[in-house]
Parts: C-alpha cells; sequence; structure tokens
C-alpha cells in the first residue's frame, strides 16, 4: 500500500514528467538527439534515450529531489535492473543500434532547478551479454 495520497502522487507525477522535459531539453542543448522518452516495457523502464554527438546511446535516468547529490544516490539496484531490462528490450528493437557503444547516465534536477548531469554515473552488474 502506497505511504501517500492521489494528491501527492499526481504533484510528484508532474514534478517527474517537468525534471524529464527540462533533461531533455538540457540534453538537446548538449547536441545529443533524443531517441525515446518514457520508454516502457515489461520489466523495465527508462526515463529517456538518447544518442551523444558522438553516437554512443545514453540511457538516462532523471531524478528531482530538493538537493543534486541526493538525486544522484537515488538511483538503488532494484531502479538499476529495470533501466538495464528497459536497455536490453530497446537494443534488441533498435537492430541498427546493437552495435552502439553505450552507457548510463543520471540527470539530477534540485530544489533550485539546476540540472546535473552525470555521464556514466553506473555501470550493470553481472553478465547481460550486450555490456
Amino acid at each position: 500500500m502506497s505511504r501517500h495520497g492521489p494528491e501527492q502522487r499526481r504533484a510528484a507525477d508532474q514534478r517527474g514528467r517537468s525534471a524529464e522535459e527540462r533533461a531533455a531539453e538540457l540534453l538537446e542543448a548538449s547536441g545529443y538527439t533524443l531517441l525515446a522518452r518514457r520508454y516502457r516495457v515489461r520489466g523495465g523502464e527508462v526515463d529517456l534515450i538518447a544518442a551523444d554527438p558522438d553516437g554512443v546511446l545514453a540511457f538516462v535516468e532523471v531524478k528531482a529531489r530538493a538537493v543534486g547529490a541526493d538525486a544522484l544516490a537515488a538511483v538503488g539496484a532494484r531502479q538499476r535492473a529495470r533501466i538495464v531490462t528497459g536497455a536490453l528490450t530497446y537494443i534488441a528493437e533498435t537492430p541498427e543500434r546493437a552495435a552502439s557503444p553505450l552507457r548510463f547516465d543520471v540527470i539530477a534536477v534540485d530544489g533550485t532547478g539546476a540540472l546535473y548531469h552525470l555521464a556514466d554515473a553506473w555501470r550493470p552488474e553481472g553478465d547481460h551479454g550486450a555490456f
């Protein structure tokens, strides 16, 4: 059962969508090409998928927290596993991108609205084949 009522969930969802939009704008302004937003599959999800100017696929988790460091630290093992599942599915569905190098990024949005992009924020654990 959720600890928060419908009002809090709606407000949190709106904050998340706003943070994702700002993160997408940051990536585009940095020369990235957005390939997917809110990519959802069974057992997986990725907030943003983008190709950097060198063609590296970035699977990006966006976090909004009052303190930027808290946002960067908020991507736990369960969430990383869901992102990896989303990444593997995306690669399987887009064979033209299968040979592209890839990485996992986090973009944090703090309480002041500042954005922090941590490229290659983490690496998947275990044997995932594509990594």
